[in-house]
């Protein structure tokens, strides 16, 4: 029997393969436990046009990752912070507290997550911090720590 996988399962494939199985192991646990359907002409259909869907939603992504990269390369945050002898700050600044100024500043909401800082900021001055928009798109992002 053919099945179509709706997710991943352990030694057969992953989501949206075609698989042969067993009629019993496809019948009794493939099929009940929502892991798959049978390969039917309309189900192959289906499984057609969402892999289609699922292409053109992965583009269009891509294409908003690579404008929003584009705008970023261009901007400069601002974070004025309580700063002590030698320009040392107190405390450090995240990629939390970057993730904040670019939405208070720019208005673009950016995943804290997404922000690439080996290490806390503790200084002030210009850094150049790197952003993971898409896993094909990265930016560069001017921060620029001042007393304030």
């Amino acid at each position: 029997m053919k099945v179509i996988l709706y997710e991943d399962v352990r030694a057969l494939g992953k989501k949206g393969d075609i698989v042969e199985v067993s009629d019993g192991y496809g019948r009794n646990f493939i099929i009940p436990k929502k892991k798959g359907v049978e390969a039917t002409p309309a189900n192959l259909n289906t499984l057609k046009q969402q892999q289609l869907h699922d292409a053109k939603l992965a583009a269009q992504h891509l294409e908003a990752a690579q404008v929003l990269g584009a705008s970023l390369e261009h901007k400069t945050v601002e974070i004025k912070v309580k700063v002590g002898e030698n320009g040392k700050l107190f405390g450090a600044i995240a990629s939390k507290d970057i993730a904040d100024a670019m939405k208070a500043q720019y208005g673009i909401e950016l995943d804290k997550k997404k922000i690439l800082l080996d290490e806390p900021i503790k200084k002030t001055g210009e850094y150049k911090v790197g952003v993971k928009l898409h896993k094909d798109v990265s930016a560069q992002l001017n921060v620029n720590v001042t007393e304030g």
